[in-house]
């Protein structure tokens, strides 16, 4: 058969195999009324910021300011409740749809940050008949009317919760669009071969000619090569959100829990001349650079410990099987001992510092260089050494950082299940066109990729999904 040179093929197999976004959420329940709530923490602060957002947005407006405000123009004014009483001197801005967060109309009220003026503009918009929002609901809406695809949505959390440098940037991109280019790059792909593949299941008297088959298998490789970048970054994205997992290890009384107290800034951990107390470990999160490390002190490990002390290195051990980085702490004024062999494999000079304490107890401080892995010398009871430490630390913990072209994307746990199944669908795609096997089934494998893709962006029908991750978001966003 033919292919229309203006595409006219290719978006009917694209609107038939993927609807898209006004398609697929047609069927949801489009809200209609007008939300409210606080959109900054509750406590006492210098402004706090009330949204509505809705159909009744602009009514509301003039009914309590007695004006129709400008779009986009803060305006100072009065807020008066219902009953005519005066609340507080607030600034307003209104935002008519579709150029607002939500693509509603929207009015935003900056107040004194009292919680109670707060709580009694909030209670008066409920009054004047605002529902109130529920959680994430705004960002649902953004979502709803085409502002964002769900990627975006949820990097408006990863922005929110961003605790270091790197994840505030990995944020930014996000929701700038890095991994919904990437999807569309994909989807059009893919798209496009399951047209081709549709094109003959749907006229069988024309044959899948050989060079076309070949053109199809070009494509799901590079398909799969897009499909596996992207679920390599899922570990950094891990990381970014819970912290670089830094477990601090060596030998009793070598001082790992005075390299954790300093490195917090405060007193942490016990410390003792006495051998061994650390039983249990200890964790705690600290920036170092641009990084958020999950830092966890642990029991020191000995060869021969007694029954409580040997429980303590079980969980060191446990701890150290999904460690990122190790600082492996020795006694600089004794002899380096071995590396543990329960660590051997797991300790490399990739993710291992050694960091020689109690420099202040030898009688000057001379170079050392080890044989397998960087090392640092410090004193954590006097601080010496500490900030060439976390430089090392920062260095070391760029190599976490995977760039997909230009763009840092870092997936979450929800976009690299959907990956998984994509790659999955597209591998069986692929041995199927390599064994010749009837075109419908490599067209449910490429249909079930498409779907697996729609998921990550949220071009679906699933509003019980849509409910269950918007609800994991907080009021007021």
């Amino acid at each position: 058969m033919g292919w229309r040179s203006d595409g006219t093929d290719l978006r009917l197999a694209f609107h038939f195999a993927f609807p898209l976004p006004f398609a697929c959420v047609k069927r949801m329940s489009f809200p209609t009324d007008t939300i409210a709530a606080l959109a900054t923490p509750v406590g006492t602060s210098a402004i706090a910021v009330v949204r509505a957002s809705g159909p009744e947005v602009l009514t509301l407006a003039q009914n309590i300011f007695g004006e129709t405000p400008p779009p986009r123009i803060a305006r100072r004014a009065d807020y008066r409740d219902l009953a005519g009483q005066l609340v507080d001197d607030v600034l307003f801005t209104y935002f008519a749809a579709p150029n607002s967060f939500t693509g509603e109309d929207s009015l935003e009220i900056s107040c004194h940050g009292n919680p109670f003026i707060a709580q009694k503009i909030v209670g008066d918009l409920f009054k004047r008949g605002c529902r109130p929002a529920e959680a994430g609901e705004f960002s649902k809406r953004a979502f709803l009317n085409g502002r964002m695809d769900l990627s975006q949505a949820e990097a408006v959390m990863d922005l929110i919760h961003a605790r270091s440098e790197r994840a505030l940037a990995a944020a930014n991109q996000q929701l700038r669009g890095s991994l919904e280019r990437r999807m569309t790059g994909l989807i059009a792909l893919l798209v496009k071969s399951l047209a081709h593949i549709e094109a003959y299941i749907d006229f069988p008297e024309e044959d899948l000619p050989a060079e076309d088959q070949k053109a199809i298998l070009v494509q799901i490789d590079a398909l799969l090569a897009g499909t596996r970048q992207l679920l390599a970054t899922s570990q950094y994205g891990e990381l970014l959100r819970e912290g670089i997992k830094t477990v601090i290890v060596g030998e009793p009384n070598a001082g790992k829990s005075s390299l954790l107290n300093r490195l917090i800034g405060r007193d942490r951990a016990l410390v003792s001349p006495e051998p061994g107390t650390t039983r249990d470990y200890l964790e705690e999160r600290i920036i170092v650079g641009p990084h958020w490390l999950r830092l966890i002190d642990t029991a020191g490990l000995n060869a021969t410990p007694g029954v409580l002390e040997g429980r303590g290195i079980d969980k060191t051990i446990e701890q150290a099987k999904s460690a990122d980085l190790f600082l492996w702490v020795v006694d600089a004024s004794r002899p380096t001992p071995a590396l543990p062999p329960a660590l051997v494999g797991r300790m490399t000079e990739k993710n291992t510092i050694v960091v020689r304490n109690k420099v202040d107890l030898l009688p000057a401080l001379s170079a050392f260089e080890s044989p397998l892995f960087l090392s640092v010398q410090i004193s954590a009871l006097h601080g010496t050494g500490i900030e060439t430490l976390q430089d090392e630390v920062a260095k070391l913990s760029e190599m976490f950082q995977v760039q997909v072209g230009t763009e840092v994307i870092a997936i979450n746990a929800r976009h690299a299940h959907a990956l998984e199944r994509a790659r999955m669908n597209l591998e069986a795609a692929q041995i199927k066109l390599q064994e010749k096997v009837a075109s419908e089934l490599v067209s449910s494998d490429l249909r079930e990729t498409l779907a697996a893709f729609g998921e990550i962006s949220g071009k679906i029908d699933n509003e019980k999904m849509l409910d269950v991750l918007f609800a994991s978001f907080c009021i007021g966003k």
